[in-house]
């Protein structure tokens, strides 16, 4: 199985604000803050944005050190990085809580949870 590789944490607020800033790349981070690790196919999917999209945003969070990814054959897969400081991990908890319910964040859980073929099937959608 891969592994993640970590590198030394070293975000500020004049990081993770900007990074967060953009609509794509904060819904990107609410679900894998949801779900753990989803595969870009799967953010493909619940945001209804196409595969270049979304692996150039995750790329742009991954260079901000907010979230890490390995490669499973095929597949990315991204999660939160796990060396997050508090202080960032606690501002995502608060948006998340604070949108709950709002939309696109919403319809975006929706689309995650009755997303056919998700992976570990043989193909993603």
């Amino acid at each position: 199985m891969a592994q993640y590789i970590f590198c030394k944490m070293n975000i500020s607020p004049l990081t993770l604000y900007p990074a967060i800033a953009h609509d794509t790349r904060l819904r990107c981070l609410l679900l894998l803050l949801e779900h753990d690790e989803l595969c870009v196919c799967e953010l493909t999917y619940a945001l209804g944005a196409a595969q270049p999209t979304i692996s150039r945003h995750l790329a742009l969070l991954r260079e901000a050190e907010l979230v890490s990814d390995r490669r499973e054959g095929l597949w990315i897969h991204y999660r939160i990085h796990p060396e997050l400081p508090a202080w960032a991990t606690n501002v995502l908890h608060e948006t998340a809580q604070g949108v709950s319910g709002m939309s696109p964040f919403a319809e975006d859980l929706a689309a995650m949870k009755n997303m056919p073929n998700r992976p570990g099937a043989p193909r993603c959608a």
